[in-house]
């Protein structure tokens, strides 16, 4: 029986990761105005909203094998999908919402809407003028919005059989859109890496930046790093920023028998080495972890912190494309845990990137220590 469910996790996993859909990516300079203030932010935000509404309003009218067939499936969980889809609505209204308050300073995609059916039907007709201001957004917008909800939705598709940040198993588990509007937290997966990486150098920017970030570690790329240099220089390398734990390596904690055993280790080896960096976080490689598994990382002190702006900067992306793809998810989910990787030297020039077309539109940014609760 064990072997014959370590098999069917494995086939579940290669389903998740196989043919991988097409990335959603968007080049900021098809909006026709800089986000130079907190309205033109709500502008920019309200747009994004609409067509990423009218994007997911489309996906419904879809069957079943229509569907499957979009998302590069032949079976469908059709009931996580359509829960995704209702927590979807639920946030962009409330988004939408919020991005309105400043329609008395520019009313540029404003319009009356008072309730989450109100959203949905102004999604179903919305659409650009082709001689309007905004007519060279819409176009490459529409393209970004259907290609990051097939991203959503195939997540969902395979939930729960294959974990992933698209859906939380309890409240126990964080994601980022607890916080507040307007505001986002730095978290960086897998590292740290070899000595003189990019860790060093994001690490030593962020503090110049006074930016305080979470790094998820993996156990042995700590020890590793510790044993060549010194305990002093892994405290130094840390210092300032909140150090969580990604287990021992990076593999699924849903389908790794020890997973349990990679995440005490892991912790252990973080709090004797950095016990003023360490926080209570534990973020799961590839979002992946087992639906049972709250009561063992209570038991632990521990925090599931997922994600819901990720980067995609393991990949071909560009640093810039990167970061335009974070702006743009930024503006649609108006909060949120956004998901970078130390060990890609792209990381670093993508966050010097956002900082500079963030630094005008009223957005903040949480600070580790205290999303941690750790004073």
């Amino acid at each position: 029986m064990r072997i014959a469910f370590v098999l069917l996790s494995g086939l579940l996993s290669l389903a998740a990761h196989a043919a991988p859909l097409p990335l959603a990516t968007f080049d900021r300079s098809h909006w026709p105005e800089q986000l130079d203030s907190p309205a033109l932010f709500d502008v920019a935000s309200r747009a994004e909203i609409l067509g990423f509404a009218h994007a997911l309003q489309a996906s419904e009218a879809l069957d079943e094998p229509t569907l499957a067939a979009r998302l590069g499936l032949r079976q469908i969980n059709l009931a996580s999908i359509n829960q995704v889809r209702q927590r979807l609505w639920r946030q962009l209204w409330r988004n939408y919402d919020l991005a309105q308050q400043s329609c008395d300073q520019d009313a540029s995609f404003c319009y009356a809407i008072d309730g989450q059916a109100e959203l949905r039907q102004q999604a179903v007709k919305f659409a650009v003028a082709g001689d309007s201001f905004y007519a060279g957004w819409s176009g490459p917008a529409s393209e970004f919005h259907v290609l990051y909800l097939n991203e959503l939705l195939r997540k969902a598709a395979l939930f729960p059989q294959t974990a992933s940040e698209v859906e939380r198993y309890s409240d126990q588990e964080r994601s980022g859109d607890e916080l507040n509007d307007r505001l986002f937290m730095l978290t960086f997966d897998a590292g740290p890496g070899a000595v003189g990486s990019s860790t060093d150098a994001l690490t030593d920017y962020l503090r110049r930046q006074k930016l305080a970030a979470t790094f998820f570690v993996l156990g042995n790329s700590l020890q590793t790093r510790r044993d060549k240099t010194s305990l002093a220089d892994l405290r130094t390398l840390y210092q300032g920023q909140c150090v969580g734990i990604q287990g021992w390596q990076y593999r699924s904690h849903g389908q790794w028998l020890d997973w349990q055993d990679s995440v005490l280790r892991s912790q252990a080896r973080v709090q004797a080495d950095l016990p003023e960096q360490y926080v209570p976080l534990f973020r799961p490689p590839y979002g992946q972890r087992r639906a049972d598994s709250q009561g063992f990382f209570a038991r632990q002190g521990l925090q599931v912190v997922l994600w819901n702006i990720d980067a995609q900067d393991q990949g071909a992306l560009s640093a810039e494309q990167s970061a335009q793809r974070v702006l743009t998810l930024m503006l649609l989910w108006r909060r949120g845990v956004i998901q970078f990787h130390d060990a890609q030297p792209k990381a670093q020039e993508a966050v010097a990137w956002l900082l500079k077309r963030t630094a005008q539109t009223g957005i903040g940014w949480e600070d580790c220590r205290h999303f941690a609760g750790k004073s």
